[in-house]
């Protein structure tokens, strides 16, 4: 029976049975590029390495370790640097809050953390009050 006499149902089951086989083969390359790359020929250049934590990424990730390990919420970021294996990051945190506000004690800490993100230190590098200031 030609392929327009038979009923539309079958039609389609057998073109979806035809795109479920396609799906199931594997992908492989073209034979000599296969062969070129067997014999070493074609190598493979080395990507260069990317952090896999930008700027932005990292700064986050410090304030939520220093809110998680002092239980005070993050003020702000005060300085951010890229290292050899990972980021250095300056993190402002209210420790005692005043009334009037101009009296806050607050503190910064530096954070060091892995190209991923994990904590590799942390301490606290100074109190100050918010009021005071610069290199006061």
């Amino acid at each position: 029976m030609p392929p327009e006499e038979r009923p539309r149902e079958e039609r389609r089951r057998e073109e979806r049975h035809h795109e479920e086989r396609r799906e199931e083969r594997p992908r492989t390359r073209p034979r000599e590029e296969r062969d070129r790359h067997e014999q070493g020929h074609e190598r493979e250049r080395p990507r260069p390495r990317r952090p896999a934590l930008d700027a932005r990424d990292a700064a986050r990730r410090a304030a939520r370790h220093v809110e998680g390990l002092t239980g005070r919420a993050a003020e702000g970021v005060t300085s951010l640097e890229r290292g050899k294996d990972g980021w250095v990051i300056g993190i402002e945190v209210v420790e005692t809050h005043r009334i009037p506000d101009s009296t806050d004690i607050l503190a910064e800490y530096q954070v060091e953390l892995d190209d991923h993100g994990e904590l590799a230190s942390y301490r606290r590098t100074e109190r100050y009050y918010r009021g005071r200031g610069e290199n006061t």
